[in-house]
């Protein structure tokens, strides 16, 4: 009997994420549409995160294990070894949510000028505490390009996209470190249509390990950098050696669980508004980084009352 392809390919990059592995497999093996192979890249991890995902039997795995190369070497080599013609890209900590794949899969065989399908995400710490659901302001192929792509329309470990558009594209860009995925968008932007779909796809885990810093954190000089670097299509050579002295900077566990628990803390009052929870986070923050102004201002805010707080956090919103 001749093999037939899977209709889609759920990608995943894995590095040092034994404590919840082995709940995001299990999110992507329960999947109420079953016809997909799952290639899981362990990136070098030095903890338990190979015997985890060795201790699962099931045929639609395929592991590949080797040395450390980092995510974007990771993900452009499940690109490459993908046998479908849609790939579904999802992060080692974080759930998929068991329609997922159903939902996305559904949409793009029915609307087959779109590229890329995104969807909204429920945020949880690393505990798995819920903390808020992340909705966009833009869903719409249109409205998303007539933002000019100055924030990042997707998150990224929702996506389920078109394997020869994103190879068309170039793939990851190596050079566009921490942001290789908000570049690959607005390259996409050229091959089709892209959407959010108006439902959550995924629960995404913050924690204090995650390569995502805010923003904010990593400075005005950073972002700048970023935001030319997207319109340009391509990292400069004058701003890699930026980029990598900034990042440089910042690359210590100190610096990124600061940056962590200021998030975490900000959470808890803007979205959640748990002002102990809050405090708790941002105490943690400020003994890891005490010289960042930060979570010293959300600190006092958290005394205010929840009302005030509510109507500061729309005013900032806008």
């Amino acid at each position: 009997m001749l093999k037939v392809d899977p209709i889609v390919t759920v990608l995943m990059s894995a590095y040092n994420t034994e404590k919840y592995i082995a709940e995001a497999i299990e999110s992507v093996l329960s999947q109420t549409m079953p016809d997909f192979e799952f290639i899981i890249i362990d990136d070098g991890s030095t903890d338990g995160t190979l015997n985890i995902i060795r201790s699962y039997n099931d045929q639609r795995i395929k592991l590949v294990s080797r040395p450390n190369k980092g995510l974007v070497a990771s993900l452009n080599e499940g690109l490459q070894l993908a046998s479908a013609a849609l790939i579904a890209r999802f992060d080692a900590d974080d759930v998929c949510y068991p329609d997922r794949l159903e939902k996305q899969l559904a949409f793009l065989q029915a609307n087959k000028d779109y590229i890329l399908v995104g969807g909204e995400a429920d945020y949880m710490d690393e505990y798995g505490t819920e903390l808020f659901r992340y909705t966009f302001a833009e869903y719409e192929d249109a409205d998303i390009r007539a933002t000019g792509f100055k924030s990042c329309p997707f998150i990224h470990s929702t996506v389920m996209y078109l394997k020869s558009a994103v190879l068309e594209a170039g793939g990851y860009d190596p050079r566009a470190i921490t942001f290789e995925d908000h570049l690959l968008w607005h390259k996409l932007a050229e091959y089709g249509k892209m959407k959010n779909l108006a439902l959550p796809l995924i629960k995404v885990r913050f924690n204090p390990d995650s390569v995502t810093i805010d923003e904010k954190w990593r400075g005005e000089q950073f972002i700048a950098l970023k935001q030319r670097s997207i319109q340009a299509n391509s990292v400069s050579d004058e701003d890699l050696v930026l980029l990598k002295d900034i990042l440089s900077k910042q690359n210590f566990t100190e610096y990124k669980s600061a940056a962590y628990y200021s998030m975490i803390g900000k959470k808890y009052l803007w979205n959640k508004y748990d002002p102990k929870r809050s405090r708790k986070n941002l105490k943690k923050a400020i003994s890891f980084m005490p010289g960042k102004p930060e979570p010293y201002l959300l600190y006092l805010l958290s005394f205010m009352p929840e009302s005030l707080i509510r109507s500061l956090y729309k005013k900032l919103k806008k």
